[in-house]
């Protein structure tokens, strides 16, 4: 299986490579306000672009991910708190579970 992993990515790489080769021709690529940068090649221009769309996804995801984190955290903290409650409750002095964590109605 591992070779064919390394197969695959060898054939991809191989792929990307061909079509770098291929779109090295100059192109001149224009900006806002008229400004204008002369013979650069097509694949810079596709890599730039891809590295750009990248960094934006990636800054896009950064908030829900911070957001899942918290929850997460908040999540195990209560199931500490229910676990140290219920090992209160299996003292002598027990009390019902739901005193502990009260069921809401279906």
């Amino acid at each position: 299986m591992r070779y064919l992993v390394w197969i695959l990515r060898l054939l991809v790489f191989i792929a990307v490579l061909m079509f770098a080769v291929k779109n090295t021709d100059p192109v001149k690529v224009n900006f806002y306000a008229d400004y204008a940068i002369q013979n650069v090649p097509l694949i810079v221009v596709m890599l730039a672009t891809f590295v750009v769309g990248a960094v934006f996804g990636l800054l896009l995801t950064v908030p829900m991910a911070m957001r899942r984190r918290r929850e997460a955290s908040r999540l195990r903290r209560e199931v500490e708190r229910l676990k140290s409650l219920a090992q209160a409750a299996a003292s002598p002095n027990a009390v019902p579970p739901e005193a502990i964590a009260p069921m809401s109605p279906l």
